[in-house]
């Protein structure tokens, strides 16, 4: 339940950001997501999604908010931030509401289409202009000149060196310093462009609306090599071969991405081994391995 000072605090946040005053009259807990409460907010035929949170969440939320800004000004279709910030205790990101259902084939073409236009714009460097969240562990995006470099110290180091607190050292650790000092070997003659990427694009990040309009959500966002993103995609499930049909049609997929594909895959196994322990150190150990006999 909402509290009643925190219900009038996101009715003042939303009406200060619209400009038109709006009273909840239902508040609705949302299915979905597993690190923040959702609701949906309700007056009238008006509808806005709201995350909230304890106070210290507001980081997260804050980069949230800032990614889906970046990947809507590439053109993509995002819940459009409505309002963030914080009251009664607990963080918040008030968001547009939309429906959202599952694609089709021809939905999925486009989604992956999406993905290859997203790719399509540049930035300066590799990293992002503030570091940000990969689920809840926090993402440095410190500015690199070189893919490599960024990818050894802002990905990999940082998840190892997690990993090594959270008590997974030895073999791990090990193979781990290996893979790194490895990096510019894997990825010697590969010189991609720092392309703006959604940063965590796999199948719960991502629906479509009734009209077969894709909508992605929930990024962590940065300027890296447009085949991380797309590496991303396969964890998990995967999408359909739809996506990836479409995503080659507007951008080609290099003969050396299935390497890099298990190299860039490997900063979101260790960071699942760090949120969720379990069996994803003997998937990271296995990468790794893979990496060093390449």
């Amino acid at each position: 339940m909402l509290s009643q000072p925190f219900r009038t605090a996101l009715e003042t946040a939303i009406g200060r950001a619209t400009g038109v005053a709006f009273a909840i009259r239902r508040a609705t807990a949302a299915t979905g997501g597993c690190i923040h409460s959702s609701w949906v907010l309700e007056s009238g035929a008006t509808r806005y999604f709201a995350k909230t949170n304890d106070a210290w969440s507001a980081a997260t939320l804050a980069a949230e908010a800032d990614g889906l800004r970046a990947l809507a000004g590439a053109g993509v279709r995002v819940p459009r931030p409505i309002a963030q910030g914080e009251a009664d205790g607990t963080a918040f990101l008030v968001l547009e509401y939309l429906a959202l259902a599952r694609g089709t084939n021809a939905a999925f073409s486009e989604l992956g289409r999406g993905l290859a236009r997203i790719h399509s714009h540049r930035g300066d460097g590799f990293g992002w202009h503030r570091d940000n969240f990969i689920g809840l562990t926090p993402q440095p995006n410190a500015r690199h000149a070189s893919w490599a470099e960024f990818w050894q110290h802002e990905r990999l180091a940082p998840q190892l060196a997690l990993a090594e607190r959270n008590g997974h050292r030895v073999e791990l650790q090990s193979l781990g310093k290996r893979v790194i000092e490895a990096v510019p070997r894997l990825l010697a003659g590969h010189s991609p462009a720092p392309s703006l990427l959604h940063g965590d694009l796999w199948g719960g990040n991502a629906a479509f609306l009734g009209d077969g309009t894709p909508v992605v959500f929930d990024p962590a966002v940065y300027y890296g090599d447009a085949e991380a993103d797309l590496a991303m995609t396969e964890l998990f499930g995967g999408f359909p071969e739809s996506f990836y049909e479409g995503y080659r049609e507007v951008r080609p997929i290099d003969e050396g991405y299935p390497l890099r594909r298990v190299l860039y895959n490997l900063y979101h196994v260790l960071n699942h081994l760090n949120l969720f322990g379990g069996g994803y150190r003997s998937q990271a150990e296995g990468a790794m391995e893979r990496l060093l006999a390449a």
